[in-house]
């Protein structure tokens, strides 16, 4: 019998997507972001199945060290950098390079001295996201305070991330990237610009580097596991392969009468006589709370609706398009032929919510050609 809630994982489609990367981005070295715990796929084994990129980034310095400590040799960016003298310490211990974007760090690192191996920095530029880095004339008096510091490498890198790389139509895209190009200019020191957005959507400019002989840095993130950055389409309008699906269990079939209501608060009201299904899955599975009726979900294979609210630990949907539905029989809640871009919309969210938001007792299932 399908066991209740699990997570099949194909590492071989993480491969897929960094080759699709590489088409995108043929001139560029490939920073793979694994933030958070890899979107919800596991830090390590997504690592693992990233052994052809150029460097790994994460948010916060704990998980760079746990990737060191498991073992992985190339370059990991630490996206928030270090915040006291303790993470930079941890930092420079387990060679983790580091994104500056406050005077604070800059204080941080003049107070240290030199060190060896000199610590790998990426000076931030504010271009627009207005959330961290250096604006206008700060980012240039940062760039040469950090230029006299023994501890930094040299030469600096340099780096901005766009805020709205995901809108076509909107020109700030095009904006941040001349007011980077122009303030950067005559710097040396890799760059790095594009996001997942980005590389698919902005390749033309954001992607091409202005110094001979540099390859500059892209940062997929959400295209890796599958998804589509884009509002409306999914990762395979992009060549992309899904990572994660998530499935349970049918573990009730019961008939409701016309005029009952189902579920917490009485918010779906049956129309007319239905075949209900109870499945095994819920908010404390990372089902989103949101999900509203309608909803598709696949019960051996064919979509039927969700209906009525969703619980900490099942759901229910229409099982009269579905007469053969018997408990035991499996069900997805996302995956091959139901994008969780589509589940998103119905839960008025993004993929990240979705993918991110598995808890713990969801049972991980890997599939790898290894």
């Amino acid at each position: 019998m399908t066991p209740a809630a699990y997570v099949h994982l194909d590492l071989e489609a993480v491969r897929h997507n960094l080759a699709q990367v590489k088409r995108y981005a043929p001139n560029n070295k490939i920073m793979a972001v694994i933030k958070a715990n890899a979107y919800g796929h596991g830090i390590t084994r997504v690592a693992r199945a990233l052994d052809q990129a150029d460097g790994l980034a994460v948010a916060r310095v704990d998980e760079g060290v746990r990737l060191r400590k498991a073992g992985f040799s190339q370059p990991i960016t630490v996206l928030q950098g270090f915040v006291c003298v303790d993470e930079l310490l941890l930092m420079l211990q387990h060679q983790l390079d580091a994104v500056i974007h406050t005077p604070q760090q800059i204080e941080l690192l003049q107070q240290q001295g030199s060190a060896e191996p000199a610590l790998v920095i990426w000076l931030k530029m504010d271009t627009g996201m207005n959330r961290l880095g250096f604006k206008g004339g700060d980012f240039n008096a940062a760039y040469r305070q950090l230029a006299n510091c023994a501890i930094v490498k040299q030469p600096i890198k340099l780096i901005t991330h766009f805020a709205n790389a995901d809108d076509l139509l909107d020109d700030k895209t095009r904006r941040q990237i001349d007011l980077f190009n122009d303030a950067v200019q005559g710097y040396p020191g890799e760059r790095s610009i594009a996001n997942s957005a980005g590389i698919i959507g902005w390749p033309n400019v954001s992607l091409v580097s202005t110094q001979d002989g540099v390859r500059d840095w892209v940062r997929p993130g959400l295209m890796l596991y599958g998804c589509s950055p884009f509002a409306g389409k999914t990762g395979a309008d992009f060549g992309l392969k899904p990572v994660m699906s998530l499935h349970s269990r049918l573990i009730a079939v019961k008939n409701v009468a016309a005029g009952e209501t189902v579920g917490y608060s009485g918010t779906w009201q049956c129309p007319n006589d239905t075949r209900l299904g109870v499945i095994s899955i819920g908010y404390g599975d990372g089902y989103h709370r949101h999900a509203q009726s309608g909803t598709p979900v696949l019960v051996n294979g064919q979509r039927v609706p969700l209906i009525g609210r969703v619980s900490m630990d099942m759901i229910t949907v229409d099982l009269n398009g579905l007469p053969s539905a018997q408990p035991g029989d499996p069900a997805i809640l996302w995956g091959e032929g139901l994008p969780v871009e589509e589940i998103a919309r119905h839960a008025d969210t993004i993929p990240y919510t979705l993918l991110c938001g598995i808890t713990q007792r969801v049972r991980i299932v890997e599939q790898t050609s290894e």
